[in-house]
């Protein structure tokens, strides 16, 4: 009866460790709901002769062609004219998986640069070599000039990430599919020129690389191969990929080879020096860009951590960026998911667009021009930092339009704003139709084409000398912001009031899902979800008395106003009130009992919650319950339906809310429509190497 017993435990034991595998591994495999669009194509694969015995047979080298049409491959290769761009695969990667990329690539140079919008753009910080004046007289194309040639490498489907030997053969091959694409275009161009056909003077001088997962590696691995030619690479991209070190080193050899590289890349960036320390020459890799994607806490082959370019890349040089935080994209996804990703695909093959000289149709030979370029393109213009609510401008000014030294009349220091341009105007230069706020929160619930006073000085005191705006109506066609050092009395001081200061440029786009549909024709809807944030600090508004919002008219429909999908909010706040410091004890303890943090009607519009332990190691889940808005109960004994009818009408008046997650090695992480949602980052706390303050997560949450 003993052995039974015993062996009953024994077989109990293993159905429950098998059961919690099984967990585990549906954990893993289950497909992830990611709010990624699908990419779809018209791809054609045209091979590229290699037979000139100076490759690997068992490689390949393919040219990408977007269209349904049957086209002719050897009069197709003659008319090459544009900027070669080689894509890698992974491991286990197909040469096919350009076919999203090159795509889009197509599309975004038939139709032309992004809808230009007015919301704060990102620049470089001092570390990465910006100084503020370089990026403010940058600007982005109006035009592309060059369409982008897509190559790629058939790599058989190795799974480089097993063996160091398998990546150095795929390093040679790149290596040499490099020079056979630069000099096909040198043969396409003789040959067009032997046919009388008008050729251009310039030949690309080198090929833009863009690598997925291992590929992204290969693509480093190239820079430093002693039979690269000069120059032949200037730019590499790469997506989901370990820099620091392979996820795992299963051979030996694969770990060496990740050591010899990063190791010649870092003496590479050295400037190069004699025995006693004479100046030679800049780094040999002084010309070299490189930009890391990682897709974020989704990716759970290679996290974030690895795909760092920190003590490999110098800042000057390069950065990495995370998918949720990326300009446009806001997501987290998968490890192949990365390749496909629609909002990600278009939003790289703009920016690999953008990098064109328009004077020589080839990529900018400046080595910060590219870097401005990558930066503007796919960071947003939230401030990389922790407290972002209680920095002044100038501690964050790298990701805001620079301030220049200029004294107005009133000795306060003025701020090198962009303004609305001209072509966007309403008439709201009338003084009778303005509104003068007395309370320290403001309201806008439709456009009516009102201007709304604030008194910074009265509605700044008693602490509360910081100021916050969110809102869902657009930068300068929507609404306008600005500081007056005294008020206008006439229509006349409007116009020529050089003081007045318009600081609407500073809103900063945050992710917004769709909105709600109307249910009925002339029914209102629940409010669209904020797509812009703004926040003055007290240094900001020195030297000015009131502050401006002004609101554009929207004409009504068949004599009834529209909808209230408009809607705007802004407030004086003192940060310290929005404080919430949740101690390592109470996260523990919530895992059992549910914590609660109840919120006044006249509660901040911000609130900073410190988590003692990373929200990468313990994820927490946040719901938001909305429990009144103002509306008063008539006090009858029938009411209709109670909460619930209570609710919807606070779905009518309120903004969903906005998590905004900090993480020192992944950067942002956004949270729109935040009703019920776990929130996580993709970080590293527990390792000896993690950064700096990587313990804790801070979440700026708009409610």
């Amino acid at each position: 009866m003993q052995g039974f017993r015993a062996k009953l435990r024994v077989a109990v034991l293993v159905i429950i460790t098998i059961w919690i595998g099984l967990l585990a591994l549906y954990g893993l495999l289950k497909p992830i709901s990611n709010g990624c669009i699908m990419t779809y194509m018209y791809p054609t694969y045209i091979p590229i002769s290699t037979n000139d015995g100076g490759s690997s047979a068992k490689y390949g080298l393919y040219l990408y062609h977007e269209g349904w049409k049957k086209i002719d491959f050897n009069e197709h290769i003659k008319q090459l004219s544009g900027v070669p761009v080689l894509f890698i695969p992974g491991n286990g990667g197909s040469y096919k998986q350009v076919r999203s990329l090159a795509a889009e690539s197509d599309r975004a140079y038939q139709g032309g640069p992004l809808e230009q919008t007015f919301y704060q753009e990102a620049y470089l910080t001092p570390e990465e070599g910006g100084d503020g004046a370089s990026g403010a007289g940058f600007h982005l194309p109006n035009q592309y000039s060059s369409r982008l040639d897509w190559f790629a490498v058939d790599l058989e489907g190795e799974h480089s990430a097993m063996d160091g030997r398998i990546l150095e053969e795929h390093t040679e091959y790149v290596v040499y599919a490099i020079h056979k694409i630069l000099d096909q275009y040198k043969e396409s161009r003789d040959a067009r020129q032997r046919e009388g056909a008008v050729v251009s003077a310039s030949l690309p001088k080198s090929v833009i690389l863009v690598g997925h997962s291992m590929g992204g590696f290969v693509a480093r691995a190239v820079i430093v191969h002693p039979h690269l030619r000069k120059s032949a690479v200037e730019t590499i991209l790469t997506l989901s990929t370990p820099h620091q070190s392979p996820p795992v080193a299963l051979q030996p050899s694969l770990g060496d080879y990740f050591k010899r590289v990063n190791e010649e890349w870092r003496r590479r960036y050295e400037v190069q020096t004699t025995r006693t320390g004479r100046y030679v020459s800049d780094p040999l890799l002084s010309h070299v860009v490189v930009v890391s994607i990682s897709g974020g806490y989704n990716d759970y082959q290679v996290r974030s951590k690895l795909e760092t370019l920190d003590n490999i890349v110098p800042p000057t040089h390069g950065f990495m960026i995370s998918s949720t935080g990326m300009r446009n994209v806001w997501l987290s996804m998968e490890h192949q998911a990365i390749l496909w990703c629609n909002q990600l695909v278009v939003q790289v093959s703009h920016t690999l667009l953008s990098l064109m000289d328009s004077r020589t149709g080839q990529p900018f030979p400046e080595t910060q021009k590219r870097l401005t370029v990558f930066s503007r393109m796919l960071r947003s213009g939230i401030p990389r930092t922790f407290n972002w609510m209680k920095q002044p401008y100038s501690s964050h000014q790298s990701t805001h339009t620079p301030i220049k030294d200029i004294k107005n009349a009133l000795g306060s220091q003025a701020y090198a704003l962009s303004k609305c341009p001209s072509n966007v105007h309403w008439n709201n230069d009338g003084l009778e139709r303005d509104l003068y706020i007395q309370t320290t929160t403001m309201t806008v619930l439709a456009m009516d084409g009102r201007r709304r006073w604030l008194d910074i000085q009265k509605l700044g005191s008693n602490g509360k000398s910081h100021f916050i705006f969110v809102t869902n109506l657009a930068p300068c066609s929507g609404v306008r912001l600005h500081l007056w050092p005294e008020k206008a009395k006439s229509t006349s001081d409007l116009a020529a009031n050089k003081r007045v200061v318009e600081v609407t440029s500073k809103l900063v786009k945050i992710p917004s899902r769709p909105a709600p549909r109307q249910m009925e024709p002339g029914s209102q809807t629940e409010q669209a979800p904020p797509s812009a944030v703004l926040c003055l600090s007290p240094e900001e508004m020195r030297g000015f008395r009131f502050l401006t919002i002004s609101v554009a008219p929207r004409p009504s429909i068949s004599g009834r106003p529209p909808p209230a999908a408009s809607m705007a909010v802004g407030q004086f706040f003192n940060p310290q009130d929005g404080e919430r410091d949740l101690s390592a004890q109470l996260m523990l303890l919530s895992t059992y009992s549910q914590k609660e943090i109840f919120l006044k009607e006249d509660h901040p519009l911000a609130f900073n919650l410190s988590f003692s332990i990373s929200l990468g190691l313990l994820p927490v889940t946040l719901s938001l319950n909305t429990v009144g808005c103002g509306i008063k109960r008539s006090g009858l004994l029938v009411e209709e339906d109670g909460d619930m009818e209570n609710s919807r009408l606070c779905k009518l008046r309120c903004f969903p809310s906005v998590a905004l997650a900090w993480d020192p090695t992944s950067g942002i992480h956004m949270f729109p429509n935040l009703q019920d949602e776990t929130i996580i980052v993709d970080s590293s706390p527990a390792l000896w190497s993690s950064t700096q303050g990587s313990e804790r997560t801070t979440v700026l949450l708009l409610v």
